[in-house]
C-alpha cells in the first residue's frame, strides 16, 4: 500500500456498469487524458491504440461523446482505455455485457493475446459461462459469500460431469434401443434420438460400437453438458455438491 500510486500504473480495470471515460467528451479526448494521467510515451500510446482499435473496431467511435454510445460500444471503449498503458494485471467485471457475438469474440481474442504474449494477469468476474470457458485456466466459484470451489475448468468437468448426450441419426427409421438399456431417451423425432449416457457402467466406446452393430446408424455426435449447466446443478444441489479444494 505504501507504493499504491506506482502500483496503480500496473493495474487496469473495467466495470460493466461504470465507465472510466469522461461522459461529455468524445472518446478520443478521454484516451488523450488517460495518456497524460498514465504518462504513456507517444510511440507506445500509438502502438497500443492501433492494436486495440483494430481488434475492437473503435475508429468510428473516436469523435462520439461517451454519453451517446450504446452499452456495447462503451464497453469496447472502456476495455481499450484500461489497456492503453499496458498494465500487468487487469480486473474485469462483466467485460462482454451488451456486446454482440462478433464483438464478444474479438474481446476474448484480444484478452487471450495480452495474457499469452504480454503476460498480463487477468482476474475476471462474470455470469457468462462462455467467457469463462474461453478465457479462464483457473476458476473460483462463490456460494453465499464463501469460496465453494477452486480449480481448473478440466477439474470441474472431471469432478462433476457424470454423463454425456449422444445425438444419433438413423438411416430410415427410429428404432427401440432394446440392446442398450443404459441409455435414456431424452428426445425423439423423425429418425433422430437424443440419448443420455451415464458414465460408470459400460464405456462410451462399447455403447457406440453396439449402436453401429445393432442399428442402422447414419450419424452420431457426442456432447458434454455445458459448463453453465454444471455450475447451475452445483448451486441447485447446495454446498455438499462442490468439491472442496484449497487455495494455493
Amino acid at each position: 500500500y505504501e507504493d499504491r500510486v506506482a502500483n496503480a500504473f500496473n493495474i487496469g480495470v473495467v466495470f460493466g456498469q461504470r465507465t472510466q471515460l469522461w461522459w461529455d467528451l468524445p472518446v478520443r479526448d478521454s484516451f488523450d487524458l488517460l495518456r497524460s494521467i498514465y504518462r504513456i510515451p507517444e510511440n507506445k500510446f500509438r502502438s497500443n491504440y492501433k492494436e486495440l482499435a483494430d481488434a475492437l473496431g473503435l475508429d468510428s467511435l473516436l469523435h462520439v461523446p461517451v454519453r451517446k454510445l450504446s452499452l456495447g460500444q462503451r464497453m469496447r471503449c472502456d476495455l481499450a482505455a484500461s489497456l492503453l498503458h499496458g498494465p500487468k494485471i487487469l480486473y474485469l467485471d462483466e467485460p462482454t455485457i451488451g456486446l454482440d457475438l462478433i464483438a464478444k469474440d474479438n474481446v476474448r481474442q484480444i484478452l487471450k493475446k495480452i495474457n499469452s504474449l504480454n503476460g498480463v494477469t487477468i482476474i475476471l468476474t462474470t455470469h457468462d459461462m462462455d467467457d469463462i470457458e474461453a478465457l479462464c485456466d483457473r476458476i473460483i466459484i462463490i456460494d453465499e459469500g464463501q469460496i465453494a470451489y477452486v480449480g481448473t475448468m478440466d477439474q470441474l468437468k472431471a469432478d462433476h460431469v457424470r454423463h454425456k448426450i449422444l445425438e444419433v441419426e438413423f438411416h430410415d427409421y427410429n428404432p427401440e434401443l432394446t440392446s442398450l438399456p443404459m441409455l435414456t431417451v431424452i428426445k425423439s423425432e423423425a429418425n433422430k434420438k437424443w440419448l443420455r449416457f451415464d458414465q460408470g457402467g459400460a464405456s462410451i466406446h462399447e455403447v457406440i460400437s453396439t449402436l453401429f452393430k445393432d442399428y442402422c446408424v447414419k450419424d452420431i455426435s457426442i456432447h458434454e453438458p455445458k459448463v453453465e449447466d454444471v455450475v447451475k446443478s452445483l448451486y441447485e444441489n447446495g454446498p455438499a455438491s462442490f468439491s472442496q479444494t484449497v487455495l494455493k
